[in-house]
């Protein structure tokens, strides 16, 4: 999964949130140093990916790609996925709407701009400028998306076009998306209570 699904499955508490998120932008921190709530919500995102990236229903979807787009599909799958908790929305969210569900974590991510790890805190201003959570719902949201992923890797990359496996296997991929949520769900729930 990635950012919407970490920050709608995190506990409703902005540093648990919050940690979430970070979970993607920890690399060379040492993770100790930070808040501890912020620790918290990075073990969250990890024990969340591990379940992910283990689950049959990934690991179909996954062998879904052309062979060109494979060494990108986990990736690429974690960003679709989002595209359907968004698109979805008012079945799989929180009560609010997605738009001030999202002005919520960027309203947190201000308050608390001192803890953040420097690469969220580098690139939460562009993320709230450009909506880019919010713009997950729509196919041309996602391809928005991955090429901008795409421009921050040195190397040319197939993200940039992957987007047609998205279209090529929409409802599929939908149905995938749906078997998984529920199984997410109530993992990330159970974490909560521990």
């Amino acid at each position: 999964m990635n950012w919407l699904a970490h920050l709608r499955l995190a506990p409703d508490e902005p540093l648990l949130r919050i940690g979430n998120l970070a979970g993607d932008f920890v690399r060379g921190i040492d993770v100790g140093t930070l808040h501890p709530d912020l620790q918290r919500g990075i073990r969250q995102h990890r024990a969340v990916d591990k379940f992910v990236d283990t689950h049959e229903v990934f690991r179909r979807a996954r062998a879904r790609f052309d062979e060109p787009f494979r060494r990108f599909a986990g990736v690429a799958l974690d960003v679709f996925f989002d595209h359907y908790l968004a698109r979805d929305w008012h079945l799989h969210g929180d009560g609010r709407e997605l738009i001030a569900f999202v002005d919520d974590v960027h309203a947190a991510m201000d308050q608390h701009r001192a803890l953040l790890p420097p690469d969220l805190g580098r690139l939460h201003d562009r993320m709230a400028e450009n909506s880019w959570l919010a713009m997950y719902d729509t196919v041309d949201g996602i391809e928005r998306v991955l090429r901008a992923m795409a421009r921050r890797l040195r190397r040319p990359t197939s993200l940039d076009t992957i987007s047609d496996e998205l279209r090529r296997n929409y409802e599929a991929l939908g149905a995938d998306f749906a078997e998984l949520w529920p199984e997410l769900l109530s993992f990330a729930t159970d974490r909560h209570a521990t």
